[in-house]
Parts: C-alpha cells; sequence; structure tokens
C-alpha cells in the first residue's frame, strides 16, 4: 500500500466513509470531517508513518501544514516522509 492509498484509508475512517468515496480533490469539510476528526488524522498520520506533522490545531489556518485537500495532506506528508530520510 503506498502513501497516498494509506492517507486515503485514514482519512475515509475518520470519515466514517470507504476509501472509494474519498477523491484527491475532496476537501476535509466535504467529507465531514470537523476539527475533532481533523487532529485525529494527523495523530494517525503521524502514528502509521511515524513522523511529526507540523500542525496547530488551535491555529488550524496558521500552519505550514497544507490541509486544503486530500491532495495537498498527501503531498504534505511525502515532504516531510522525504525530509525525515536524509
Amino acid at each position: 500500500m503506498d502513501i497516498q492509498e494509506r492517507v486515503i484509508k485514514i482519512i475515509a475512517e475518520q470519515a466514517v466513509l470507504e476509501p472509494s468515496d474519498v477523491s484527491l480533490e475532496s476537501s476535509l469539510d466535504d467529507l465531514g470531517i470537523d476539527s475533532l476528526g481533523l487532529v485525529e488524522s494527523i495523530f494517525a498520520i503521524e502514528e502509521v508513518f511515524e513522523i511529526s506533522v507540523p500542525f496547530n490545531a488551535n491555529e488550524p489556518n496558521e500552519n505550514d501544514f497544507d490541509i486544503s485537500s486530500v491532495a495537498s495532506i498527501i503531498g504534505g506528508i511525502e515532504k516531510l516522509i522525504e525530509e525525515q530520510r536524509k
């Protein structure tokens, strides 16, 4: 399972959807994920990929980590994994 598939699976679990219902263009709002679901998703992603996501739940719009769509989240995670390997 690649990064994209794993992230979609985590997000789908938080949204109580099937992974096939999650598109790359979907926003978390589109999927019905609230701020608590977002935090739980971030924790799950950190655990699965053994990375630290630079995200402050108290100021979600002030973060360097782009959560505007599923695709942007995947891109951010791929970047963090790449940086961690260096």
